[in-house]
């Protein structure tokens, strides 16, 4: 049994993949089973909360201990976690956070695995969102894509605009109102016939980046139910991207900066 009080207005699917990764992972079988009470009152629908109420999910022991993460690297300063797919990076923040201080500074997409990093009081936070704002922080993801690419590598440069009420971005060759430059790189690791699996660098980290410029692009994500390709996604049964945060290596300069030279590999593979 977990308890939690409700911090902001918002509907209990988007609190529990917030603030608990494990009902995230079975909500649709606690709410079949009445096992989530809400201010006293077992719920069997996505029910809406308001600030202050007061949640109890009625796991079991097994399902209390589904993994959220495995531990990369840790120390004082941060913790490198490879996150696993299904778990929001608010949930694995909330989660951590039950054994202390800790501050996210970039995030993952749900179903997007793999290394992410977390800070572990407020001087790490600054350095390490000073070196994401100012890309010294080279993230390297892995991803299976839909096999039409023109060339073995190449830097792909264009324009991206979030839509605030959606959550849904597109992406534009040329500069619209409002869109944000975008650089994604890339090179073909393996030819798998309608598919291939692709080595990926961010050089600027926006809102879907990867996935809505592959799918810009003609070569969407495996399993991406967004932005994919609905009948390619059903020849192969996924309903989740096929997309891994691989690598993570810093270019520091403060008390972080012994960080550097080091390289962060997620345990995931495609």
């Amino acid at each position: 049994m977990k308890t939690f009080t409700v911090t902001q207005n918002q509907s209990l699917k988007d609190f529990t993949d917030c603030t608990y990764p494990q009902g995230g992972f079975c909500f649709a079988q606690l709410l079949k089973n009445k096992d989530i009470k809400v201010n006293g009152a077992r719920v069997s629908g996505n029910v809406a909360l308001k600030t202050g109420d007061e949640v109890v999910f009625y796991t079991a022991p097994k399902q209390e201990e589904m993994k959220s993460h495995g531990l990369v690297f840790e120390d004082e300063n941060v913790c490198i976690a490879d996150k696993y797919s299904g778990v929001n990076t608010e949930g694995l923040l909330s989660e951590l956070q039950e054994k202390g201080e800790f501050y996210a500074v970039h995030r993952l997409d749900r179903n997007t695995q793999g290394v992410i990093v977390f800070a572990k009081n407020k001087a790490a936070e600054a350095e390490l969102l000073s070196a994401f704002k100012e890309r010294r922080v080279i993230k390297t993801y892995v991803a299976l894509c839909k096999n039409r690419f023109m060339a073995e590598s190449a830097i792909l440069t264009a324009y991206l605009k979030k839509d605030e009420r959606t959550s849904f971005v597109k992406v534009y060759d040329k500069e619209v109102s409002g869109s944000v430059k975008i650089i994604t790189q890339y090179s073909l690791v393996e030819n798998r016939g309608d598919i291939a699996l692709v080595r990926i660098t961010l050089h600027t980290g926006r809102t879907h980046q990867i996935r809505a410029h592959f799918a810009h692009i003609g070569c969407p994500v495996l399993g991406d139910e967004k932005y994919g390709d609905e009948a390619l996604n059903k020849k192969y049964g996924l309903k989740r991207q096929c997309l891994i945060s691989k690598r993570l290596a810093f270019c520091l300069t403060g008390k972080l900066s012994y960080l550097n030279g080091k390289s962060f590999i997620s345990r995931f593979d495609l």
